[in-house]
This record gives C-alpha cells, sequence and structure tokens, in this order.
C-alpha cells in the first residue's frame, strides 16, 4: 500500500518535468540576453544606472505578478535578516558582474561565472558540515583549473575584470550555502521580492550621483527590457525548480554560455578563442560530475531514509 500512494504521489511531478524544462530553457534564454544586453548598455551609461534598471524593473515585476495574490504579507517573513544578507549578497554579485562586462565579454564572464556551483561545494563542508568524498575535491580542483586556463593570469588575455567575476562566483557560493543552511517555510515569492526590494532601494540612493538620461527611445526600452528580463529570468527558474528535480534541471544551466556566445556573435561580432573553449569545458565538465555525485548521494540517502521508514 505504501509503495503505491508513493508512485501515485510522483506520478504528477514526473508528467511535470516536461514543463519544468520548459521553464528551464525560456530562464536559460532570458537571462543571457539580459547580460548581453547590460554590455550593450555599458558603452554609453554607468553600471550603477544598467544595475538600477535591472532591479527596479524587477520589483516592479514582481510586486504586479505577486502582490495581487499576497498582498503585504509578501514581505512577511520569519528571518528577514537572513533575507536581507542574501539579498545584499545577491546585489554584490549583480555589481560585480556588470562592471565585469564593461571589460569582457559575456562568454567569457559566464564561464567563468559558473566555478559557482564548484564553490559551493567546498564551502558546504565547513559551513554545512557536508562530507565531500576525494573524487568530488579533484572535480573542484579541476574546476578552478579550468577558470584559470580562461583567465591566464600573466598572460596577454588576462583582464583584472576577469577577478571580478570570480568573486561573484564566490559572493553567490555563499549565497547559495546561505540559501541551503537557513531554508525556511517562506515563499519563493517573498525571496525574490526581497532581492529585487534590495536592490532597487541601494541603486536608487546612488543613482543621482551616477545617471545619465538615455540618447534615445530605443535606449529607454533597452532599460526596461532590463528589468522585464531579470524578474521574468528569476520567475522562470523558481517555476522550473517547484516541478522538476534540481539534479535534472541543474544541468541545463550551462546551455547558458551557449545563448551567450550565439548572442555574442550575432551583436558584437566576436567568438571566444581556444583557450576559453577548453577552460569553459572543464569547469562544464567539472560542475556536472559534481551535480551527478550529489544527486547520487542524495538519491542514497533518500532510499536509506525510506527503508528506515518502512521498518
Amino acid at each position: 500500500m505504501a509503495t503505491n500512494a508513493r508512485a501515485t504521489a510522483s506520478k504528477p511531478l514526473s508528467n511535470s518535468y516536461g514543463t519544468a524544462f520548459l521553464f528551464m530553457l525560456g530562464a536559460i534564454t532570458v537571462l543571457p540576453c539580459m547580460n548581453v544586453l547590460a554590455r550593450y548598455l555599458s558603452a554609453e551609461y554607468s553600471t550603477t544606472q544598467i544595475v538600477w534598471a535591472r532591479y527596479t524593473g524587477h520589483l516592479l515585476f514582481a510586486l504586479i505578478l505577486f502582490m495581487p495574490k499576497h498582498g503585504v504579507g509578501l514581505l512577511r517573513a520569519q528571518k528577514p535578516g537572513v533575507h536581507i544578507i542574501r539579498s545584499v549578497l545577491m546585489f554584490c554579485c549583480t555589481c560585480m558582474f556588470f562592471l565585469a562586462l564593461r571589460y569582457i565579454e559575456v562568454p567569457i564572464a559566464s564561464a567563468i561565472n559558473f566555478t559557482s556551483p564548484i564553490i559551493v561545494t567546498a564551502l558546504a563542508v565547513p559551513f554545512l558540515g557536508e562530507k565531500v568524498g576525494i573524487r568530488r575535491w579533484i572535480a573542484v580542483l579541476v574546476g578552478f583549473c579550468g577558470a584559470l586556463i580562461i583567465i591566464r593570469p600573466g598572460g596577454a588575455e588576462s583582464h583584472w575584470a576577469m577577478f571580478l567575476v570570480i568573486g561573484t562566483a564566490f559572493f553567490y557560493a555563499v549565497y547559495q550555502v546561505l540559501t541551503r543552511k537557513y531554508a525556511s517555510s517562506d515563499s519563493a515569492e517573498t525571496s525574490i521580492t526581497y532581492i529585487a526590494l534590495i536592490g532597487a532601494l541601494i541603486t536608487t540612493v546612488a543613482l543621482p550621483f551616477d545617471y545619465r538620461l538615455p540618447i534615445s527611445m530605443l535606449d529607454y526600452g533597452l532599460f526596461a527590457l532590463m528589468g522585464i528580463l531579470g524578474g521574468l529570468g528569476h520567475f522562470l527558474v523558481i517555476k522550473a525548480f517547484r516541478l522538476g528535480e534540481a539534479s535534472l534541471l541543474s544541468p541545463l544551466n550551462y546551455g547558458q554560455l551557449l545563448m551567450a556566445t550565439l548572442l555574442t556573435f550575432l551583436i558584437f561580432g566576436t567568438l571566444p578563442d581556444a583557450m576559453t573553449w577548453l577552460g569553459s569545458g572543464i569547469i562544464v565538465g567539472s560542475g556536472l560530475y559534481i551535480t551527478y555525485r550529489e544527486a547520487q548521494r542524495a538519491r542514497s540517502n533518500r532510499i536509506a531514509a525510506e527503508a528506515v521508514a518502512e521498518r
């Protein structure tokens, strides 16, 4: 009877995987578009102004989408301090990443940024008390070697902005660790609204000191689109992970590299060099292996827990 109940309960979830994949495919299309747009606007406008547009539009998107259902309860949280810290971390990630995009191409920045899951694995040991086996530690080291191949410290192709992206990956990893450690009953809608609100408040204070009126109606439209893409991208990710398992959806994130490369070629006419492709492949391979090992570990723990429950 218990087995039949579990099968019945899991059936709707399995049927939702197709929808989850569609949401994730939408996310990996939308988010690179936002990053390429940030790179494009950086030619004329400050990073402060671009980040402000990204978070203010994101906030409006969240309020329009979630406020009718949740009302003022949207901002009620069991651990508001944790939400604020996580939101500040995300804000720092965005600032450093968009600043780096003023100097380096989006595919290069995206590839380096994908060291974040690798950093999470390393941080999970001291902060979450998780056990990481020798094979995953090797994968962590290999992933960082991939990043070094792209950065090539001391080489002619190296740029200090690449280290900003390393900082982005680190702060995002800390954000993910905090999310794991202090997961609560607060809704994803509350989390995404806090992120947008904190980012919008900080940049609104700074904006008068670093602002330029858009020089054309097209640029006004692009700034508005920046905010819409930011909110929509996060919304699609949330919807995807609600419907499907993280171990199956997370590898799709690496599709952002392909989309970023395609968009950069179409808009700027540039492609990554061979060493960047090599380093990117190593980072992706390392990240996929870590995801695979974590999925195996989670599956083993789940089977063990079910066996204990059935005794």
